[in-house]
């Protein structure tokens, strides 16, 4: 949206909210936040995986290794067995035994609400990074998954696909308070409508305001 003054994309901001919340009244994290040690795994787990696959991997994960003290203490070859399904296991598994050493040996068995210090862990960039901070401890950040920079582009409200570039222009034209929410609710548009490839765009609530990008 080359040229498009902010004004005109905060006003764009605005009726995608409206009717987005009305469309998705119920929108809210889809992976399950038993503790807060258990959400920062799943973040892990969840890239490039669904979270119905990060959700039903880790039952059986915490099952077997309910603290982060039996995680750290366990095989790592097991932790790789576990989380297989979830792809891209061997490094996955490397960083969520990272992430245990962390939280048992230095972080005093609390997540840390930084953003510069939850990213001291391979594996937790600043996608899962933003996800703890809303989450657990209510600080405002925007999740920018694949669903919500992609939705955010076709919709106009960025002119970027690249994360960290979209997140700042989705905080230009959205009030922190709807941040946190914001991902939640692109992340179910993108599911249910706006998808990867063949957009349901005839019964999408956002039809007659998307500028329709890259398709």
């Amino acid at each position: 949206m080359a040229g498009v003054s902010l004004s005109s994309k905060k006003k764009l901001a605005e009726e995608v909210w409206d009717k987005l919340n009305k469309e998705f009244p119920d929108s809210a994290c889809s992976l399950e936040k038993d503790s807060p040690d258990r959400l920062a795994v799943r973040g892990i787990l969840s890239a490039q995986c669904t979270d119905i696959t990060v959700n039903k991997v880790c039952r059986v994960l915490f099952e077997k290794y309910p603290s982060m003290a039996d995680i750290l203490k366990a095989d790592i070859e097991d932790i790789e067995a576990l989380i297989k399904p979830c792809g891209l296991y061997k490094a996955k598994a490397g960083s969520v035994r990272e992430f245990a050493r962390l939280y048992e040996e230095e972080w005093g068995r609390e997540v840390p609400s930084s953003r510069e210090e939850l990213m001291r862990c391979k594996g937790v960039g600043r996608k899962i990074a933003n996800l703890i901070m809303g989450e657990i401890y209510e600080i405002p950040a925007v999740v920018v998954d694949t669903h919500c920079k992609r939705v955010m582009y076709r919709i106009g409200l960025t002119s970027s696909t690249e994360p960290l570039k979209a997140e700042k222009d989705i905080c230009k034209v959205f009030s922190e308070d709807k941040w946190i929410r914001l991902g939640h609710l692109a992340v179910d548009l993108g599911r249910k409508y706006c998808k990867s490839s063949r957009p349901d765009c005839t019964a999408c609530p956002l039809n007659g305001i998307c500028k329709r990008r890259d398709l």
